[in-house]
């Protein structure tokens, strides 16, 4: 299966959002194809982080090795650029040896960057980064993402109102270049970093909300099961963490370190994290609506029984030839 007809050597993105299944089905794929995996998640990359993100366990990941888990202390703050040149080092030296990268994630900015590049922005500054994060405590984030409107309407339009770290980025490189994230892109398209890779991309893509609504609150009441509030005691204890790092920020944390901090009960931290989770899925589906090129792998069956991965595998076989 490796390299393909034309010559170019094979890779497999696989997507979809938070809960739908997509490491199990990669695990599943592992199986049967000479594939090796690769971590597309912003919050995977981070030591210490892995009831809440829902980390593969210790026995998946010796099973099932996956690269870009756990690469980063939760002090630092890891970047778009970054993954891109570490998932290209990856994917070169998987396909090196004869195997297949197979790349599985929904942090789908971390997809984009792969397939379309990236432009080149401005360093941080993190006198503005303080400034912006000051008003955003006295202000809210959507009063930050409506300035971001008025200047930047196309890519605050891809952003929730909250989404604090980019909504940061994209006023800072405003402030930096006088140029919108938008203008940049456009101005400094380049030919996509995988283009001599010939990607097959697949995802999974619920088609009633409803089922993945259900799937995300019972997720979120079994990782708190399994003891996601004493790993966040723990994260507190190093004393060098707070909830403005991208880190503390992800889906699921930040809730659990708010009502760790007293500022919301215990009920309202559930309903808070539930309802966050279940925004992060709202946007990937976005994200998957608009996706070229992507073949997509059903959760229902005609009557609406839900699949199980054994039952997604041969169709996603299917797909990748």
């Amino acid at each position: 299966m490796n390299p393909s007809a034309e010559g170019r050597p094979r890779a497999i993105f696989l997507m979809g959002p938070t809960a739908s299944g997509k490491t199990d089905l990669a695990m599943a794929i592992s199986d049967q194809l000479p594939v090796e995996l690769i971590s597309v998640d912003s919050a995977l990359v981070y030591r210490g982080l892995d009831i809440g993100s829902a980390k593969p366990t210790p026995e998946e990941l010796a099973r099932y090795p996956h690269r870009l888990i756990d690469i980063c202390d939760p002090a630092e703050r890891y970047s778009v650029g970054r993954f891109r040149s570490d998932a290209l080092a990856a994917m070169e030296e998987i396909s090196g040896r004869g195997k297949i990268p197979l790349l599985v994630g929904g942090t789908m900015l971390y997809f984009r960057a792969l397939l379309q590049g990236m432009a080149e922005m401005p360093e941080a500054d993190p006198a503005f980064r303080a400034e912006i994060e000051a008003r955003a405590q006295r202000e809210g984030w959507p009063a930050l993402h409506e300035e971001l409107r008025k200047v930047d309407p196309a890519l605050a339009a891809e952003l929730h109102p909250n989404h604090s770290v980019r909504i940061e980025r994209a006023l800072e490189v405003y402030h930096l270049s006088g140029k919108t994230m938008t203008q940049l892109r456009a101005e400094q398209a380049q030919t996509s970093p995988v283009a001599h890779f010939d990607v097959q991309q697949l995802a999974i893509v619920p088609e009633d909300r409803s089922i993945l609504h259900r799937r995300i609150a019972e997720r979120f009441e079994r990782m708190l099961e399994n003891g996601f509030l004493d790993e966040v005691k723990s994260l507190r204890t190093r004393g060098d963490l707070h909830k403005d790092l991208p880190a503390i920020r992800a889906v699921g944390y930040r809730q659990v370190w708010e009502y760790l901090d007293g500022d919301i009960n215990y009920d309202e931290m559930v309903a808070a994290g539930i309802a966050a989770t279940r925004q992060l899925a709202k946007r990937q589906l976005t994200w998957l609506r608009r996706w070229p090129e992507l073949n997509r792998i059903g959760v229902q069956v005609p009557g609406g029984k839900v699949r199980k991965i054994d039952e997604m595998l041969p169709e996603a076989l299917k797909f990748l030839g």
